[in-house]
């Protein structure tokens, strides 16, 4: 009965405002992380990313001397601040057996793998020309941050990636270990660590002294970033897990009236579809701001693109409105945050078009 009266309710609201409806029940499931089935509960995996806060002023002055050498050590940053949500974390703890079921909680998220797998691997096969038939992925190195039980883990183990995927509820990587191994092709190119980012980035740091730079071709942050407290240390930590040139691909949700209206007051005050208190519309961030954000920390940003979720079919479909919902692909363009620019180019200018409907 909820499910039919929210879906003439947001097909009400669409009618109203262009392209807008269907992606806001979206919203009402994605704050948390978890998208909603029509008639499901929402939740998505882990917050916690980059627990010690960058020290900028520190860092620039350790760098002020290198080009593309060894970065400061995660310790030499403030160990005080963290984006680490008890909240959150306890959550998804309570969640941690149900990321398989396919029509419970989660039932958006596996939904959303129709739209955000091909978009990992498009940009990827764009940024990185040779092909393999079969498994276009083979040989690429993914970070999978906030993996919870591997929703998306899995899929880009399949075409060929070696995938690590992080998460800090261990019960959350104890049901993504489980059901992975059930399939032995993922066997050799899928695991799991029980971590944050910040610890990776810290062993990162240790390795890159000698190796020289990071060791992923691509991090992946989906349904992660409206959870967190300090999106700079964020940012700050995924540069460092990238080699030169490796992609950062987020989904997330825009801070607007309208995901406002839809993703707290409707789907927690009215239809009491989420838990009350699921959503922080203050940690909601706006494609304009991510960019800026970005575009800081060493990426630019490649591309754009707004995700309507329909309640009624339970589908995903491209929008060219980034009102709601919507996903970005940036590439790692120097390893320094702080290093400006040389005539603030990218190394791929041709290729870079943020969209240009942010709301």
């Amino acid at each position: 009965m909820y499910a039919n009266k929210f879906g003439r309710f947001m097909l009400g609201l669409y009618s109203r405002k262009t392209a807008t409806a269907c992606g806001g029940l979206q919203s009402t499931a994605t704050a948390c992380g978890g998208l909603q089935s029509t008639a499901g509960r929402s939740g998505f995996s882990w917050t916690a990313v980059c627990k010690q806060r960058t020290l900028w002023l520190q860092r620039s002055a350790c760098l002020n001397t290198r080009q593309n050498t060894v970065p400061c050590q995660v310790s030499a940053r403030s160990a005080s601040q963290t984006t680490v949500d008890p909240d959150e974390v306890r959550r998804f703890q309570s969640l941690a057996s149900k990321w398989w079921d396919q029509q419970g909680e989660f039932a958006a998220l596996h939904a959303m793998n129709d739209l955000r797998v091909p978009f990992i691997r498009d940009n990827l096969l764009n940024v990185h020309r040779v092909r393999h038939p079969g498994k276009p992925l083979r040989g690429l190195r993914i970070l999978d941050v906030g993996c919870g039980g591997g929703l998306l883990t899995e899929p880009l183990g399949r075409l060929g990636a070696n995938v690590l995927g992080i998460d800090p509820v261990a019960d959350s990587i104890g049901t993504a270990q489980l059901h992975s191994s059930i399939d032995p092709d993922l066997c050799e190119r899928v695991c799991y660590r029980a971590s944050t980012l910040e610890e990776l980035a810290a062993e990162e740091d240790e390795a890159e002294e000698e190796q020289g730079a990071g060791q992923f071709d691509a991090v992946v942050a989906s349904e992660v970033v409206e959870h967190l407290a300090d999106l700079e240390t964020f940012a700050f930590c995924c540069n460092q897990v990238l080699k030169l040139g490796g992609s950062l691909f987020i989904t997330t949700i825009n801070k607007t009236n309208l995901s406002y209206a839809l993703g707290i007051v409707v789907a927690e005050q009215l239809l009491r579809i989420v838990p009350s208190g699921t959503h922080d519309w203050d940690k909601f961030i706006s494609p304009v701001e991510l960019e800026r954000l970005l575009e800081s920390n060493g990426f630019s940003v490649q591309s754009v693109q707004g995700m309507l979720y329909n309640p009624v079919s339970g589908a995903w479909s491209w929008t060219d409105s980034t009102a709601i919902n919507y996903a970005l692909h940036a590439v790692k363009v120097r390893d320094d945050p702080h290093a400006e620019q040389a005539g603030g180019s990218s190394p791929h200018p041709e290729d870079h078009h943020a969209a240009a409907t942010h709301g």
